[in-house]
């Protein structure tokens, strides 16, 4: 039986400030996930799916609103990459 650890980051928008940062982060993350995508996961059906619904996200959040960005980390403690 695989052990899942769970990590999740909170941030609260209540200005343009806040919603300028929740895309910058956002910005950042499709960045990080269309280069694995490239390198690791290049021409999978999971990597386009991943990748247009962070596009999603990502387009979203350039109009400044008011909300809450919740972002949620499960990870399998029992895989490794192999090299």
């Amino acid at each position: 039986m695989a052990r899942m650890s769970r990590y999740e980051a909170s941030f609260k928008i209540d200005s343009k400030t806040d919603s300028y940062a929740a895309h910058r982060i956002l910005e950042r993350i499709y960045d990080t996930i269309r280069e694995e995508s490239r390198s690791v996961r290049e021409g999978t059906d999971d990597a386009h799916e991943l990748l247009d619904e962070f596009q999603t996200l990502r387009d979203a959040a350039k109009q400044p609103t008011s909300g809450e960005l919740t972002i949620t980390l499960e990870r399998d403690d029992d895989a490794g990459f192999e090299d």
